[in-house]
Protein backbone atom coordinates (compact mmCIF):
# COMPACT_ATOMS: atom_id res chain seq x y z
CA UNK A 1 0.00 0.00 0.00
CA UNK A 2 1.26 3.54 -0.64
CA UNK A 3 2.92 5.33 2.25
CA UNK A 4 1.99 8.86 3.23
CA UNK A 5 4.34 11.75 2.53
CA UNK A 6 5.48 11.85 6.17
CA UNK A 7 6.16 8.11 6.21
CA UNK A 8 8.23 8.34 3.04
CA UNK A 9 10.23 11.23 4.50
CA UNK A 10 10.95 9.16 7.58
CA UNK A 11 12.34 6.25 5.59
CA UNK A 12 14.58 8.61 3.62
CA UNK A 13 15.92 10.36 6.73
CA UNK A 14 16.05 7.81 9.58
CA UNK A 15 19.80 7.34 9.37
CA UNK A 16 20.56 9.16 12.62
CA UNK A 17 21.42 7.65 15.97
CA UNK A 18 17.99 8.59 17.34
CA UNK A 19 15.00 8.65 14.98
CA UNK A 20 11.72 9.68 16.61
CA UNK A 21 8.19 10.25 15.36
CA UNK A 22 6.07 12.40 17.71
CA UNK A 23 2.49 13.45 17.32
CA UNK A 24 -1.18 12.73 17.03
CA UNK A 25 -2.99 9.47 17.40
CA UNK A 26 -4.09 7.97 14.10
CA UNK A 27 -1.33 9.70 12.12
CA UNK A 28 0.50 6.60 10.87
CA UNK A 29 3.57 6.81 13.10
CA UNK A 30 3.68 3.10 13.92
CA UNK A 31 2.65 1.63 10.59
CA UNK A 32 5.80 2.64 8.71
CA UNK A 33 7.82 0.93 11.47
CA UNK A 34 5.65 -2.19 11.41
CA UNK A 35 5.79 -2.48 7.63
CA UNK A 36 9.30 -1.29 6.83
CA UNK A 37 11.61 0.11 9.53
CA UNK A 38 11.60 -2.80 11.98
CA UNK A 39 12.08 -5.54 9.36
CA UNK A 40 14.89 -3.60 7.68
CA UNK A 41 16.73 -2.87 10.94
CA UNK A 42 16.52 -6.47 12.12
CA UNK A 43 17.63 -8.02 8.85
CA UNK A 44 20.49 -5.52 8.47
CA UNK A 45 21.87 -6.12 11.98
CA UNK A 46 25.51 -7.23 12.09
CA UNK A 47 25.32 -9.18 15.33
CA UNK A 48 27.53 -6.81 17.30
CA UNK A 49 24.98 -6.12 20.02
CA UNK A 50 21.47 -6.93 21.20
CA UNK A 51 18.34 -6.18 19.21
CA UNK A 52 15.73 -4.76 21.60
CA UNK A 53 12.09 -3.70 21.34
CA UNK A 54 10.56 -1.83 24.28
CA UNK A 55 6.99 -0.73 25.01
CA UNK A 56 5.21 0.68 28.03
CA UNK A 57 4.63 -2.96 28.97
CA UNK A 58 5.21 -6.21 27.14
CA UNK A 59 1.45 -6.41 26.59
CA UNK A 60 1.26 -3.02 24.90
CA UNK A 61 4.29 -3.86 22.75
CA UNK A 62 2.55 -7.08 21.74
CA UNK A 63 -0.73 -5.32 20.98
CA UNK A 64 0.61 -2.21 19.27
CA UNK A 65 3.49 -3.64 17.27
CA UNK A 66 3.93 -7.42 17.20
CA UNK A 67 0.33 -8.40 16.46
CA UNK A 68 0.06 -6.04 13.46
CA UNK A 69 3.44 -7.30 12.24
CA UNK A 70 2.16 -10.88 12.31
CA UNK A 71 -0.85 -9.79 10.28
CA UNK A 72 1.57 -8.60 7.59
CA UNK A 73 4.33 -11.20 7.81
CA UNK A 74 2.72 -14.30 9.48
CA UNK A 75 3.46 -15.98 12.81
CA UNK A 76 6.32 -17.96 11.25
CA UNK A 77 8.21 -14.72 10.64
CA UNK A 78 7.18 -12.77 13.76
CA UNK A 79 7.27 -15.09 16.77
CA UNK A 80 5.63 -14.78 20.17
CA UNK A 81 7.41 -13.39 23.23
CA UNK A 82 8.89 -16.27 25.22
CA UNK A 83 9.50 -16.68 28.95
CA UNK A 84 13.03 -15.29 28.60
CA UNK A 85 11.63 -12.00 27.16
CA UNK A 86 12.81 -12.78 23.64
CA UNK A 87 11.06 -13.45 20.34
CA UNK A 88 12.39 -14.74 17.03
CA UNK A 89 11.60 -12.08 14.47
CA UNK A 90 12.84 -12.37 10.89
CA UNK A 91 15.11 -15.15 12.08
CA UNK A 92 16.87 -13.05 14.74
CA UNK A 93 16.55 -13.08 18.53
CA UNK A 94 14.97 -9.82 19.71
CA UNK A 95 14.54 -8.84 23.38
CA UNK A 96 10.97 -7.61 24.03
CA UNK A 97 10.54 -5.63 27.26
CA UNK A 98 8.30 -3.26 29.17
CA UNK A 99 9.55 0.09 30.48
CA UNK A 100 6.81 1.30 32.80
CA UNK A 101 8.86 0.64 35.94
CA UNK A 102 12.35 1.83 36.77
CA UNK A 103 13.55 -1.68 37.61
CA UNK A 104 12.90 -2.75 34.03
CA UNK A 105 16.48 -1.70 33.30
CA UNK A 106 17.79 -4.70 35.23
CA UNK A 107 16.62 -7.04 32.49
CA UNK A 108 19.10 -5.70 29.95
CA UNK A 109 21.58 -3.73 32.04
CA UNK A 110 25.23 -4.08 31.03
CA UNK A 111 24.63 -5.18 27.43
CA UNK A 112 25.52 -3.40 24.19
CA UNK A 113 22.55 -2.56 21.96
CA UNK A 114 22.90 -2.55 18.21
CA UNK A 115 19.32 -1.46 17.63
CA UNK A 116 16.41 -0.46 19.86
CA UNK A 117 12.80 0.16 18.96
CA UNK A 118 10.72 2.24 21.39
CA UNK A 119 6.92 2.31 21.42
CA UNK A 120 5.02 4.95 23.46
CA UNK A 121 8.26 6.41 24.84
CA UNK A 122 6.55 9.14 26.87
CA UNK A 123 4.93 6.41 29.01
CA UNK A 124 8.31 4.92 30.01
CA UNK A 125 10.09 5.31 33.30
CA UNK A 126 12.91 7.77 32.60
CA UNK A 127 15.72 5.55 34.01
CA UNK A 128 15.00 2.97 31.31
CA UNK A 129 15.70 5.49 28.56
CA UNK A 130 18.74 6.91 30.33
CA UNK A 131 20.22 3.42 30.59
CA UNK A 132 19.38 2.73 26.96
CA UNK A 133 21.36 5.78 25.82
CA UNK A 134 24.50 4.47 27.45
CA UNK A 135 24.11 1.09 25.71
CA UNK A 136 23.77 2.28 22.11
CA UNK A 137 27.53 2.02 21.68
CA UNK A 138 28.06 0.28 18.35
CA UNK A 139 29.31 2.69 15.67
CA UNK A 140 26.12 2.01 13.71
CA UNK A 141 23.64 1.73 16.64
CA UNK A 142 20.17 3.17 16.01
CA UNK A 143 17.10 3.98 18.06
CA UNK A 144 13.70 4.22 16.34
CA UNK A 145 10.87 5.47 18.54
CA UNK A 146 7.33 6.82 18.57
CA UNK A 147 5.38 8.82 21.11
CA UNK A 148 2.31 10.93 21.65
CA UNK A 149 3.07 14.42 22.99
CA UNK A 150 2.83 15.04 26.72
CA UNK A 151 3.62 18.00 28.96
CA UNK A 152 6.24 20.47 27.65
CA UNK A 153 8.24 19.69 30.81
CA UNK A 154 8.32 15.95 30.12
CA UNK A 155 11.81 14.43 30.31
CA UNK A 156 11.58 13.00 26.76
CA UNK A 157 10.68 16.43 25.35
CA UNK A 158 13.83 17.80 27.03
CA UNK A 159 15.87 15.07 25.34
CA UNK A 160 14.36 15.78 21.92
CA UNK A 161 15.10 19.49 22.29
CA UNK A 162 18.68 18.99 23.46
CA UNK A 163 21.59 20.16 21.32
CA UNK A 164 24.62 18.19 20.26
CA UNK A 165 22.79 14.85 19.93
CA UNK A 166 22.26 13.14 16.58
CA UNK A 167 18.44 13.19 16.48
CA UNK A 168 16.03 13.06 13.55
CA UNK A 169 12.53 14.03 14.64
CA UNK A 170 9.18 14.25 12.91
CA UNK A 171 6.02 15.86 14.33
CA UNK A 172 2.67 14.53 13.08
CA UNK A 173 -0.86 15.91 13.22
CA UNK A 174 -3.89 13.70 12.78
CA UNK A 175 -4.28 15.09 9.27
CA UNK A 176 -0.92 13.59 8.25
CA UNK A 177 -2.38 10.08 8.51
CA UNK A 178 -4.71 7.98 6.38
CA UNK A 179 -7.87 8.00 8.49
CA UNK A 180 -11.16 8.64 6.74
CA UNK A 181 -12.53 12.19 7.20
CA UNK A 182 -15.52 10.98 9.21
CA UNK A 183 -13.22 9.16 11.63
CA UNK A 184 -11.03 12.25 12.04
CA UNK A 185 -14.17 14.30 12.71
CA UNK A 186 -15.28 11.85 15.42
CA UNK A 187 -11.87 11.92 17.08
CA UNK A 188 -11.88 15.71 17.01
CA UNK A 189 -15.27 15.67 18.73
CA UNK A 190 -14.14 13.11 21.29
CA UNK A 191 -11.20 15.21 22.46
CA UNK A 192 -12.74 18.68 22.03
CA UNK A 193 -12.42 20.87 25.11
CA UNK A 194 -9.59 18.86 26.67
CA UNK A 195 -5.80 19.04 26.77
CA UNK A 196 -5.84 15.87 24.67
CA UNK A 197 -7.16 17.75 21.63
CA UNK A 198 -3.90 19.65 21.31
CA UNK A 199 -1.86 16.51 21.97
CA UNK A 200 -3.72 13.74 20.13
CA UNK A 201 -5.18 15.81 17.28
CA UNK A 202 -2.76 18.69 16.70
CA UNK A 203 0.34 16.84 17.91
CA UNK A 204 1.44 19.57 20.32
CA UNK A 205 3.30 19.30 23.64
CA UNK A 206 0.77 21.16 25.78
CA UNK A 207 0.59 21.83 29.51
CA UNK A 208 -2.52 20.62 31.33
CA UNK A 209 -4.16 23.62 33.02
CA UNK A 210 -7.44 24.51 34.71
CA UNK A 211 -10.30 22.04 35.04
CA UNK A 212 -9.44 18.43 34.33
CA UNK A 213 -12.87 17.82 32.78
CA UNK A 214 -13.58 21.14 31.12
CA UNK A 215 -16.81 19.97 29.48
CA UNK A 216 -18.23 18.12 32.50
CA UNK A 217 -21.46 20.14 32.45
CA UNK A 218 -22.22 18.83 28.95
CA UNK A 219 -22.51 15.30 30.37
CA UNK A 220 -25.19 16.09 32.96
CA UNK A 221 -28.75 14.80 32.39
CA UNK A 222 -32.10 14.50 34.19
CA UNK A 223 -32.26 11.41 36.40
CA UNK A 224 -32.26 8.24 34.31
CA UNK A 225 -35.33 6.14 35.14
CA UNK A 226 -34.48 2.55 35.99
CA UNK A 227 -37.97 1.18 35.33
CA UNK A 228 -39.98 1.89 32.18
CA UNK A 229 -43.71 2.46 31.84
CA UNK A 230 -44.14 -1.24 31.13
CA UNK A 231 -42.60 -2.11 34.50
CA UNK A 232 -39.48 -3.57 32.90
CA UNK A 233 -35.88 -2.40 33.55
CA UNK A 234 -34.67 0.27 31.15
CA UNK A 235 -31.04 -0.84 31.35
CA UNK A 236 -29.05 -3.90 30.30
CA UNK A 237 -26.08 -3.71 32.67
CA UNK A 238 -25.05 -2.29 36.03
CA UNK A 239 -21.96 -1.86 38.21
CA UNK A 240 -20.69 0.04 41.24
CA UNK A 241 -17.26 1.70 41.28
CA UNK A 242 -15.66 2.46 44.66
CA UNK A 243 -12.77 4.47 46.00
CA UNK A 244 -12.03 2.86 49.36
CA UNK A 245 -11.06 4.93 52.38
CA UNK A 246 -11.06 4.66 56.16
CA UNK A 247 -10.05 8.08 57.50
CA UNK A 248 -10.13 9.41 53.94
CA UNK A 249 -13.52 9.46 52.29
CA UNK A 250 -15.11 6.29 50.94
CA UNK A 251 -16.85 7.06 47.65
CA UNK A 252 -19.03 4.99 45.33
CA UNK A 253 -21.00 5.50 42.12
CA UNK A 254 -23.83 3.33 40.78
CA UNK A 255 -23.75 2.86 37.01
CA UNK A 256 -26.38 1.49 34.62
CA UNK A 257 -25.97 0.91 30.90
CA UNK A 258 -28.61 1.51 28.25
CA UNK A 259 -28.18 1.75 24.50
CA UNK A 260 -24.39 1.83 24.71
CA UNK A 261 -24.39 4.73 27.19
CA UNK A 262 -23.35 4.40 30.85
CA UNK A 263 -25.34 6.54 33.30
CA UNK A 264 -24.26 7.43 36.84
CA UNK A 265 -27.53 7.35 38.77
CA UNK A 266 -26.51 7.30 42.44
CA UNK A 267 -23.65 8.44 44.68
CA UNK A 268 -22.29 7.51 48.10
CA UNK A 269 -19.68 9.41 50.09
CA UNK A 270 -18.64 9.00 53.72
CA UNK A 271 -15.64 10.62 55.41
CA UNK A 272 -14.45 9.35 58.77
CA UNK A 273 -12.29 12.45 59.12
CA UNK A 274 -15.21 14.82 58.52
CA UNK A 275 -17.65 13.00 60.80
CA UNK A 276 -15.20 12.03 63.52
CA UNK A 277 -16.33 8.40 63.32
CA UNK A 278 -14.38 5.81 61.35
CA UNK A 279 -16.39 3.01 59.78
CA UNK A 280 -15.13 -0.57 59.59
CA UNK A 281 -14.98 -2.82 56.55
CA UNK A 282 -18.12 -4.55 57.85
CA UNK A 283 -19.91 -1.19 58.01
CA UNK A 284 -18.97 -0.39 54.42
CA UNK A 285 -20.02 -3.85 53.23
CA UNK A 286 -23.46 -3.26 54.75
CA UNK A 287 -23.62 0.21 53.20
CA UNK A 288 -22.70 -1.14 49.76
CA UNK A 289 -25.27 -3.93 49.97
CA UNK A 290 -27.90 -1.26 50.76
CA UNK A 291 -26.51 0.99 48.01
CA UNK A 292 -27.37 -1.70 45.44
CA UNK A 293 -31.03 -1.38 46.31
CA UNK A 294 -33.07 -3.76 44.15
CA UNK A 295 -30.23 -4.54 41.75
CA UNK A 296 -28.98 -8.15 41.60
CA UNK A 297 -26.43 -9.24 44.21
CA UNK A 298 -24.05 -10.30 41.44
CA UNK A 299 -23.69 -6.70 40.24
CA UNK A 300 -19.90 -6.15 40.15
CA UNK A 301 -18.18 -3.78 42.56
CA UNK A 302 -15.08 -2.21 40.99
CA UNK A 303 -12.62 -1.41 43.77
CA UNK A 304 -9.05 -0.10 43.94
CA UNK A 305 -6.80 -3.20 43.89
CA UNK A 306 -4.89 -1.99 46.96
CA UNK A 307 -7.99 -2.35 49.19
CA UNK A 308 -7.38 -6.06 49.76
CA UNK A 309 -9.07 -6.33 53.17
CA UNK A 310 -12.24 -4.75 51.80
CA UNK A 311 -12.17 -7.05 48.76
CA UNK A 312 -12.12 -10.04 51.10
CA UNK A 313 -14.93 -8.66 53.27
CA UNK A 314 -17.12 -8.01 50.23
CA UNK A 315 -16.56 -11.53 48.89
CA UNK A 316 -17.36 -13.07 52.26
CA UNK A 317 -20.67 -11.24 52.11
CA UNK A 318 -21.41 -12.79 48.74
CA UNK A 319 -20.81 -9.62 46.70
CA UNK A 320 -18.92 -9.68 43.40
CA UNK A 321 -15.61 -7.78 43.28
CA UNK A 322 -13.48 -6.67 40.34
CA UNK A 323 -10.08 -5.03 40.71
CA UNK A 324 -10.07 -1.56 39.21
CA UNK A 325 -7.77 -0.43 36.46
CA UNK A 326 -6.21 2.51 38.24
CA UNK A 327 -3.74 4.21 35.90
CA UNK A 328 -4.47 7.90 36.47
CA UNK A 329 -3.35 9.36 33.13
CA UNK A 330 -5.09 6.77 30.97
CA UNK A 331 -8.20 6.85 33.12
CA UNK A 332 -8.56 10.64 32.92
CA UNK A 333 -8.12 10.58 29.16
CA UNK A 334 -10.76 7.86 28.84
CA UNK A 335 -13.25 9.69 31.06
CA UNK A 336 -12.77 12.93 29.09
CA UNK A 337 -13.26 11.10 25.78
CA UNK A 338 -16.37 9.27 27.01
CA UNK A 339 -18.02 12.43 28.30
CA UNK A 340 -17.22 14.27 25.07
CA UNK A 341 -18.64 11.45 22.92
CA UNK A 342 -21.77 11.06 25.07
CA UNK A 343 -21.05 7.51 26.24
CA UNK A 344 -20.88 8.62 29.91
CA UNK A 345 -23.62 10.71 31.50
CA UNK A 346 -24.46 11.56 35.11
CA UNK A 347 -27.66 12.58 36.85
CA UNK A 348 -28.32 16.20 37.78
CA UNK A 349 -29.24 15.31 41.40
CA UNK A 350 -25.79 14.12 42.52
CA UNK A 351 -24.48 17.14 44.48
CA UNK A 352 -21.23 15.58 45.74
CA UNK A 353 -20.21 14.45 42.26
CA UNK A 354 -21.02 17.86 40.77
CA UNK A 355 -18.98 19.55 43.51
CA UNK A 356 -15.94 17.39 42.79
CA UNK A 357 -16.18 18.00 39.03
CA UNK A 358 -16.16 21.77 39.64
CA UNK A 359 -13.06 21.57 41.85
CA UNK A 360 -11.06 18.92 40.00
CA UNK A 361 -8.12 20.87 38.54
CA UNK A 362 -4.64 20.20 37.21
CA UNK A 363 -1.80 20.84 39.63
CA UNK A 364 0.04 23.88 38.27
CA UNK A 365 3.09 23.10 40.43
CA UNK A 366 3.53 19.52 39.18
CA UNK A 367 6.21 18.74 36.62
CA UNK A 368 3.80 16.60 34.60
CA UNK A 369 0.07 15.94 34.33
CA UNK A 370 -1.22 15.52 37.85
CA UNK A 371 -4.57 16.61 39.32
CA UNK A 372 -4.63 18.31 42.69
CA UNK A 373 -5.25 15.58 45.28
CA UNK A 374 -8.07 17.21 47.22
CA UNK A 375 -11.72 16.15 47.45
CA UNK A 376 -11.27 13.77 44.53
CA UNK A 377 -12.65 10.46 45.83
CA UNK A 378 -15.69 10.40 43.57
CA UNK A 379 -13.41 11.43 40.70
CA UNK A 380 -11.32 8.34 41.42
CA UNK A 381 -14.45 6.16 41.54
CA UNK A 382 -15.58 7.65 38.22
CA UNK A 383 -12.22 6.87 36.63
CA UNK A 384 -12.22 3.30 37.97
CA UNK A 385 -15.64 2.67 36.45
CA UNK A 386 -14.84 4.07 33.02
CA UNK A 387 -11.44 2.39 32.74
CA UNK A 388 -12.39 -1.02 34.14
CA UNK A 389 -15.66 -1.37 32.23
CA UNK A 390 -13.88 -0.20 29.05
CA UNK A 391 -16.50 2.44 28.34
CA UNK A 392 -14.28 4.33 25.92
CA UNK A 393 -14.32 3.56 22.22
CA UNK A 394 -12.33 0.49 21.25
CA UNK A 395 -12.68 0.48 17.47
CA UNK A 396 -9.36 0.12 15.65
CA UNK A 397 -9.52 3.60 14.18
CA UNK A 398 -9.44 5.16 17.65
CA UNK A 399 -5.95 3.93 18.42
CA UNK A 400 -3.92 4.29 15.27
CA UNK A 401 -4.81 4.15 11.58
CA UNK A 402 -2.98 0.87 11.09
CA UNK A 403 -2.97 -0.79 14.51
CA UNK A 404 -5.57 -3.34 15.69
CA UNK A 405 -6.95 -3.57 12.15
CA UNK A 406 -10.40 -5.07 11.71
CA UNK A 407 -12.98 -4.87 8.96
CA UNK A 408 -14.50 -1.41 8.74
CA UNK A 409 -11.88 0.18 10.95
CA UNK A 410 -12.05 3.56 9.28
CA UNK A 411 -8.80 3.42 7.27
CA UNK A 412 -8.52 4.43 3.63
CA UNK A 413 -5.69 2.04 2.93
CA UNK A 414 -5.16 -1.46 4.22
CA UNK A 415 -1.95 -3.49 4.15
Amino acid sequence: MPLTKMQQEYLQSCTHRYNVKCGATGSGKSYVDIAVTIPQRIMAAKGEGLLVMIGNTRSTLERNILEPMRALYTEDVVGSIRADNTAIIFGRKVYCLGADKSNSVSKIQGATFEWVYGDEVTTWAEPVFQMLKSRLRCPHSHFDGTCNPDSPSHWFKAFLDSEGIDIYRQDYTIWDGALLPEVVAQLEADYAGTVYYDRYIRGLWTKAEGLVYQAYQDAVEPRFGLIGEDGEPTFDGAAVSCDYGTQNAFAALLWVRAGGVWHVVKEYRYSGRDTGHQKTDADYVADMAAFLGDLPRDTPFIIDPSATSFHAAMRRAGLKVRKARNDVADGIREVASCMASGTVRYADDLPELAKEFAGYVWDAKASGDRPVKENDHLMDALRYGVATLRMYRQRAAYASPFEHRTEGDGCRNRP
